[in-house]
């Protein structure tokens, strides 16, 4: 089967890396709009060859949208335009609101599978491919009943191949939940790393300081501003709301602790621990 991946970095060269070794894909057609990508991939043996986006639609039998939620967006209906009659696409974004709306009209929405697989890393570009990443993580698709019968197949099979939990979700649902769960969180480390950066102006040595503890949590401060300033955007009102919420329990640490409560520290403390029987 011609796969065609859109967009050759972290997510998609994984993807292309575990899709050749699993043999669910014989022959990867890489597409990517960054020349320099697309070489490396090709230097590295994650693609098989590279195309234009009107050649892949035309080459293959089934399209990988692994590119940024608003890259998805704006090429979405132009691949659905494009495509065969049996030709499957199924994006990897992580919203799926705004772009299961875009295309409920469209005459080949059943050729499309809206999905995100939740799995990254803070790494960037073909060299960050990891052909495990997939394994043993959560595949979300949307909108299934949308999707034929032969796409939906595929696209589950595809996840499967990839030792991926698949769980059926409706995209309100899945934005709301995956702004607390994950959107919330690259926030705030890109929180923590900036008021780190600003202390670090005054006090030069402070980050020898610095154990597993903070590395950690501001890990994902080094994610693309490419990729997750679009999820942004696209998912505004549900982040918004997670980020009042979080704002405040900020203040109550806060004011616990200008106050010297230990007790009421405490309180807060054992009560965030309650989280480690929920993940």
């Amino acid at each position: 089967m011609k796969t065609a991946i859109v967009g050759t970095g972290l997510i998609g060269g994984s993807l292309a890396l575990a899709l050749k070794k699993t043999g669910f894909a014989s022959n990867i057609i890489g597409v990517d709009k960054n020349p320099d990508n697309l070489q490396k991939a090709m230097s590295l043996g994650i693609i098989d060859s590279q195309a234009t986006l009107p050649e892949a639609c035309q080459m293959a039998d089934l399209i990988v949208l692994a590119i940024p939620v608003d890259a998805i967006y704006y090429i979405l209906v132009e691949v659905l335009d494009k495509i065969h009659e049996r030709t499957i696409v199924v994006d990897m974004g992580s919203t799926k609101s705004k772009i299961c709306q875009l295309v409920k009209d469209h005459p080949k929405r059943q050729n499309f599978v809206a999905s995100h697989p939740i799995a990254g890393t803070e790494n960037a570009g073909p060299e960050a491919a990891l052909v495990n990443l997939f394994q043993g993580k959560k595949a979300i698709i949307c909108e299934e009943q949308r999707s034929s019968k032969p796409a939906l197949e595929l696209a589950i099979s595809m996840y499967k191949t990839l030792e991926m939990n698949i769980e059926i979700m409706e995209p309100e649902i899945h934005d709301l939940h995956i702004a607390y769960v994950s959107h919330l969180s690259h926030i705030s480390a890109f929180s923590l790393g900036l008021t780190a950066l600003d202390m670090a102006v005054k006090e030069k040595d402070m980050f020898k300081m610095a154990g597993g503890g903070f590395s950690s949590t501001v890990r994902l401060a080094k994610s693309s501003p490419e990729m997750w300033g679009p999820i942004f955007e696209q998912n505004n009102e549900n982040i918004s709301a997670a980020l009042g919420e979080y704002i405040d329990h900020l203040i109550a640490f806060k004011k616990a602790i200008d106050e010297g409560n230990t007790t009421r520290t405490k309180e807060l403390m054992e009560k965030a621990a309650i989280i480690r029987s929920k993940i």
